[in-house]
């Protein structure tokens, strides 16, 4: 045995067997894989294998002591990559994908984000890497010099390839056409293992950057007519009603629906937004049955899809690696069709998720990133600027625009947002007590967000914008991840089911439109794919013109089936959440029929018609109406559209108090009060 453990044989069994371990026992704890079936459990626990003995076996075609050496670093970066996929995982609830490891230049931002998803017992996850470093020093002297025989590797990575093979094969068995059928990761991980995974992702995305080149005009003529023939006819009394007037577009960061009308210590977490739903005299519609429909792009996702109506990437975000793409997105609509002026607000750096360069491929005019806002330490928290100055110092920026054209506003609110944090002096209301920091956390930036959309909606008021503006008030994704299930529990008072946490993936939609009565709450399902061709509907375009997957929400024709991103669905009816079908009314699963999987082959065609379109770049191809034109990137100068806002502001609201915070970035030859 002495002889065995100081062998390069034994120290190769040794690393096996601690990375098999540590994968299987990462599997069990840190994610969330909903196993079963004993069956999956048994997949579960051999999966590492296969890529365990390939990749450390690579290590063994080395010469002599060298062996130990290599397959320490192999064995430290498949740590490596496990450890990210779990902190990635406490948050996002999905697994570290090609594109977002290209997305780097947004995670000098996350701070204390990622902070607050490291933990100090993850140090044990260091102690398997020691404990190898110090059995290499202790046994390498003993070590043969010469290289080992060529057909032990060989032998090892084929048992590797084999057994992969037949790890395949019992997959296929429990999931037919796993790798063809799905878009969802946690089942690639919980039937292959995390590296096989990493190395599914690495070949999809070298087809999916294939398909633009093989791309044609035939592509897209597929596309339309899949999308004519779901078309949802806009209903005649409201078509064109809001024609001309201004669109304001809130964005509600990561707010869930459970939100509304929730009570905390007695007390109304979000008691304007309650108003606003449920005072008729305010004149919303509120849709109770509204889902997000992002992946991992989150934040980015939801922009892509409210201004474009296709779904976001199943890796990855299209704001990074489709950013060169063409486009037919509302603020391009909106100005070609009826000479909108489009202006996106957010008080965050504008480099971030690559707004600035996807920004002109959708044709927004004017970006206001952080340079536009007082970003003092007393104003910024978490990811950047707090919500109620962000929405104050918005107010001169709209006034600012031209006064002569309607304009298309698009304000991102950002306190509420992941690890929640907020000064003691803008929290109102007491945390909850679940002993979850970022659960407790929560209701205190949701109160703080509701007050500062009230005091947002006041300004518009006083302002004049607001009584004639179509304005719609959105969230974007989930805050609470289902990593948070235990606490969620005692939010809601059961358990957090997969059906369960499906169903709390409703964010608030509402929309106000000038001259019309609302309609109170609204039960029809619907996602954000949806927001787009209402919103061009209610101003007199028509939506099927443009490549849209989305239906009017105030069609007769809407359809109200929701796809997520990884195939999951939902409709008034029945909804399939990880391969389990339920019944909408009762919450029962039910037995698969031709019916339901009929629905679910129409979510998949519709997700791969979507992919389809932007790994293709199909839009290239395609001329809606005579006033199209392709919107060109090089006409869009941010900097330049700045320098012109800040001289119209200084002309316009010198010596108003909401302006002050420009003048720090005003150019040093404009004049001021002062000189």
């Amino acid at each position: 045995m002495r002889n065995f453990i100081s062998s390069k044989m034994g120290f190769f069994t040794i690393a096996a067997v601690l990375i098999w371990i540590k994968s299987y026992y990462i599997y069990l704890v840190e994610f969330n894989l909903d196993i079963q079936s004993f069956f999956q459990h048994v997949l579960l626990l051999i999966n590492p294998i296969s890529s365990t003995l390939v990749f450390l076996g690579i290590a063994l075609f080395a010469k002599g002591r060298r062996i130990g050496g290599y397959m320490i670093i192999i064995y430290s970066f498949m740590s490596l990559l496990l450890y990210s996929n779990v902190v990635f995982y406490r948050f996002n609830s999905d697994f570290i994908t090609l594109p977002v490891l290209t997305q780097t230049s947004n995670f000098g931002s996350l701070g204390s984000s990622i902070l607050d998803l490291v933990y100090w017992t993850d140090i044990f996850y260091l102690g398997d890497i020691i404990l190898l470093i110090i059995l290499f020093k202790a046994s390498k002297q003993i070590w043969s010099s010469s290289r080992m025989k060529m057909r032990q590797p060989i032998i090892i990575i084929a048992s590797g390839l084999l057994l992969f093979s037949i790890n395949l094969g019992l997959a296929e068995m429990d999931r037919p056409q796993l790798l063809k059928r799905t878009f969802d990761r946690n089942y690639i991980v919980k039937y292959l293992g995390a590296y096989n995974f990493t190395i599914y992702d690495i070949i999809q995305n070298v087809k999916s950057s294939s398909e633009r080149v093989l791309a044609d005009s035939n592509d897209i003529t597929e596309v339309k007519d899949y999308l004519d023939s779901k078309y949802a006819e806009p209903n005649d009394e409201l078509f064109g009603v809001a024609e001309g007037k201004n669109v304001i577009k809130i964005h509600l960061e990561s707010f869930q629906s459970f939100l509304i009308d929730y009570e905390l210590h007695g007390e109304e977490v979000t008691p304007f937004l309650n108003k606003l739903i449920n005072d008729n005299e305010e004149d919303y519609t509120y849709y109770k049955n509204f889902f997000h429909q992002t992946e991992q792009g989150k934040t980015a996702d939801a922009e892509l899809i409210m201004d474009n109506s296709v779904y976001g990437l199943p890796q990855g975000a299209a704001f990074v690696t489709k950013s060169t793409n063409t486009y037919q997105a509302l603020p391009a609509i909106l100005n070609q069709q009826q000479d909108y002026t489009s202006a996106i607000l957010h008080g965050d750096g504008k480099s971030f998720w690559n707004r600035d360069e996807m920004y002109k491929q959708f044709g927004v005019d004017y970006f206001f990133d952080e340079a536009f806002y007082n970003m003092s330490d007393e104003q910024v928290i978490g990811y950047g600027l707090k919500d109620k100055p962000f929405f104050k110092e918005s107010m001169p920026l709209l006034e600012s625009l031209d006064p002569d054209k309607p304009f298309y506003a698009h304000l991102m609110s950002l306190t509420h947002h992941h690890p929640y944090l907020i000064d003691e002096e803008d929290a109102t209301i007491e945390p909850a007590e679940t002993g979850d920091g970022s659960v407790d956390r929560y209701f205190q930036t949701a109160r703080y967000l509701d007050e500062s959309l009230e005091q947002f909606v006041n300004d518009l008021k006083e302002a004049g914008l607001y009584d004639d503006s179509l304005i719609v008030i959105y969230s974007d994704h989930y805050g609470i991840s289902d990593n948070h299930n235990r606490a969620m529990a005692e939010i809601t008072g059961e358990e957090i089911t997969p059906y369960k946490n499906a169903e709390l993936q409703r964010v608030p939609f509402m929309i106000k439109i000038p001259g019309v009565d609302g309609k109170g709450i609204v039960d029809d399902y619907a996602g954000q794919v949806d927001v787009v061709p209402t919103i061009l509907h209610l101003l007199g375009i028509r939506a099927d013109d443009y490549i849209q997957f989305g239906t009017d929400l105030f069609s007769e024709d809407h359809n109200e089936m929701v796809a997520f991103r990884n195939g999951d669905f939902f409709t008034p009816e029945v909804s399939m959440i990880r391969g389990t079908f339920y019944d909408e009314k009762t919450g029962e699963e039910l037995e698969p029929n031709e019916e339901l999987e009929a629905i679910q082959k129409e979510v998949q065609n519709e997700l791969e018609m979507s992919d389809k379109v932007l790994q293709g770049d199909l839009l290239r191809f395609h001329v809606p109406n005579e006033k199209w034109s392709p919107v060109e990137p090089s006409d869009y100068f941010y900097d330049e559209n700045q320098i012109k806002v800040k001289e119209a502001l200084n002309e316009k609201w010198l010596g108003r108090p909401t302006v002050e915070p420009l003048e720090d970035t005003l150019p040093s030859d404009f004049e001021t009060e002062d000189n």
